[in-house]
C-alpha cells in the first residue's frame, strides 16, 4: 500500500511539473484573453489594389482590417479613400444581400463598407473575431455632423449586436483600464462573431496646426462622459494611443481622467521593438503593431515567403503584440494564423 502511495504522488508531481513547465505557445489561443493572442491584418484593405472587393477582404481570414476616412465639410458624408479627401475611392460595394457582395458599383462611404460587412457577417455566423481599424484621416468634424456621437450612430445602426462595445469589456469596473487590468476581457473563442472598431488619429490631422483635438483624445473624452451619465452602452469603438513611446504612452494626454479609457495601442512595430513589451501584456492591453516587415531584418512588404511572415508573426508575438499589420494580402494561410503572444513559438 505504501509503495502505491508512492507511486502515485510520485506520479501526480510529475503531472504538476509538466503542467507547469509546459511551453505557452501550446496553449490553444481560442481559450487565451483576446489580447493575449497574436493575429495578422491587412494595411488598407479598403484599396481595389489591395482586394478586389472589401468581402474578399473578410475572406481572406486576416485579423484586422483597416479603413481610412474622411471627413471635411468639402464632402458628404464619411468618405472612405486613401488619398482623395473629398470622394470615395475604395472596393465597397454597399451590399444589401450575398450575391451583391461582388456585383455592384465600387466606391462607396462609410455606410456602404458597412452594409457589405454586415451582409458578409450574417453570411458567416461565428466567424473569427475581426478589428476594424478606422484611421481617421482629418479627424472628426462635429459641426458637420460627423462627431464621435455621429459615428456611433452609424456603427451601431448597421452592425448592431455583432460589435464587441467598450460597455462589453467595462461591465461592472468604472472604465476600461480597470476592466483590463481585471482579467475581463473574454477569450478568443468567446469573441467569435464579432467586430471591434480601433479609432485611432490620421496623417493629416496629426500634421494639422490648427487641429488640437485629434480622434484619440476626442473620443477618450467622449467615452468618459458617456459613462458619467450611464449612457456608455452607446458607444460603439476603443480609441487607441497611436505611436509607441516609453513608459505609459497615455501621459501625453494633460488630462488625466481621460487616460483610463485607453486600452489600445498602435504604432509602428520597428518603434515597439526598442521598448519594453511586457508592460503591456501584465495589463491586458491590446497592441497593435503596424509595417511589421520592416523590423530588422525587413522583409518583403507584399509578397515575402510564408515562412518569413510566420517568422516574423512569431517574433513579434513574443514582443507582445496582439496584432501585426502589413500588406501581406496575398498569403492567406497565415492571414489566418493566430498564435499565443509572449510565447516563444
Amino acid at each position: 500500500m505504501a509503495k502505491l502511495f508512492r507511486t502515485a504522488v510520485a506520479a501526480g508531481a510529475v503531472a504538476v511539473l509538466a503542467f507547469v513547465t509546459t511551453p505557452a505557445h501550446a496553449a490553444d489561443p481560442g481559450q487565451l484573453p483576446y489580447p493575449s493572442t497574436t493575429g495578422v491584418g491587412v494595411h488598407n484593405s479598403y484599396e481595389k489594389a489591395t482586394f478586389p472587393y472589401f468581402a474578399d477582404a473578410l475572406d481572406s481570414g486576416a485579423g484586422m482590417l483597416e479603413l481610412d476616412l474622411w471627413t471635411n465639410v468639402f464632402g458628404a458624408s464619411w468618405r472612405v479613400s486613401h488619398s482623395n479627401p473629398l470622394g470615395n475611392d475604395n472596393n465597397c460595394v454597399n451590399a444589401t444581400n450575398v450575391g451583391e457582395l461582388r456585383n455592384k458599383a465600387q466606391n462607396r462611404d462609410l455606410a456602404g463598407c458597412l452594409s457589405d460587412i454586415k451582409v458578409w457577417h450574417d453570411a458567416n455566423p461565428g466567424h473569427r473575431p475581426i478589428v476594424l481599424k478606422l484611421e481617421l484621416k482629418d479627424g472628426f468634424q462635429g459641426n458637420a455632423g460627423r462627431g464621435p456621437a455621429a459615428l456611433d450612430a452609424l456603427l451601431t445602426g448597421k452592425l448592431g449586436d455583432a460589435l464587441y462595445r467598450p460597455a462589453d469589456l467595462v461591465g461592472g469596473h468604472s472604465d476600461l483600464d480597470q476592466a483590463a487590468q481585471a482579467g475581463a476581457w473574454p477569450t478568443r473563442a468567446q469573441m467569435a462573431g464579432k467586430f471591434i472598431v480601433e479609432l485611432i488619429p490620421g496623417t493629416v490631422e496629426e500634421q494639422n496646426p490648427f487641429d488640437t483635438l485629434w480622434t484619440d483624445r476626442e473620443y477618450a473624452t467622449y467615452l468618459r462622459d458617456l459613462k458619467a451619465a450611464g449612457r456608455l452602452r452607446e458607444a460603439a469603438a476603443f480609441p487607441a494611443v497611436h505611436n509607441a513611446a516609453t513608459g505609459d504612452p497615455r501621459t501625453r494626454y494633460t488630462d488625466a481622467s481621460i487616460r483610463p479609457w485607453f486600452v489600445f495601442f498602435d504604432g509602428d512595430a520597428s518603434a515597439f521593438s526598442g521598448l519594453d513589451t511586457s508592460w503591456y501584456a501584465q495589463r491586458n492591453y491590446f497592441v497593435l503593431m503596424t509595417d511589421a516587415h520592416n523590423v530588422a531584418p525587413a522583409i518583403d512588404g507584399t509578397n515575402p515567403t510564408e515562412q518569413q511572415a510566420r517568422d516574423r508573426l512569431a517574433l513579434l508575438a513574443q514582443r507582445n503584440a496582439s496584432l501585426i499589420s502589413s500588406d501581406w494580402h496575398g498569403l492567406k494561410p497565415v492571414l489566418s494564423s493566430v498564435v499565443a503572444r509572449g510565447a516563444a513559438q
